[in-house]
């Protein structure tokens, strides 16, 4: 499947947690879920955006949602990046080819500089409580991106 969007069923493929466990979108069956894709831990954007959905972490789950952050890299570094900047939103590793993130189209070829490379588009999915994607944010720009995923999961 590639890329997915709104009203198609998000695949359901293991992610890894930065204790070694493993999370799959269908154990949050029932309730609504973010996901929000971002490319790298400890970059300024990506550091940005999971400092703004920590922030609103309560908020999320006030309106019934989880939150999963997810990045290629592995859990020993989530680990790192959680503990230094304090994040509460939970964290999750899509290092195997073959992944969530190749499944939905957004691990893909990038080009910075003239250098050509394999890179995570940042992109946001809110997942209906049936498992179905309600709604994609791609290429997102961070600010103020947490605060409108909330508007959008409020009124889900």
């Amino acid at each position: 499947m590639s890329n997915p969007g709104a009203g198609d069923k998000l695949p359901d493929i293991a992610l890894t947690t930065p204790d070694g466990g493993t999370v799959k979108p269908s154990d949050f069956a029932g309730r609504k879920l973010v996901l929000f894709f971002y490319p790298k831990d400890d970059t300024p954007g990506c550091t940005t955006e999971n400092l703004d959905f920590s922030a609103l972490a309560a908020d999320f789950a006030a309106a019934g949602t989880a939150l999963l952050g997810i990045s290629k890299d592995p859990p020993a570094k989530h680990q790192k990046f959680a503990a230094k900047h304090g994040l509460t939103a939970p964290l999750a590793s899509d290092a195997e080819a073959g992944g969530l993130s190749d499944a939905l189209g957004i691990w893909t070829e990038k080009v910075n500089y003239g250098r050509t490379y394999m890179g995570m588009v940042r992109t946001t999915y809110l997942v209906a409580a049936d498992g179905t994607i309600a709604r994609v944010w791609d290429k997102v720009k961070v600010k103020g991106h947490a605060a409108e995923v909330l508007e959008a999961a409020k009124a889900l």
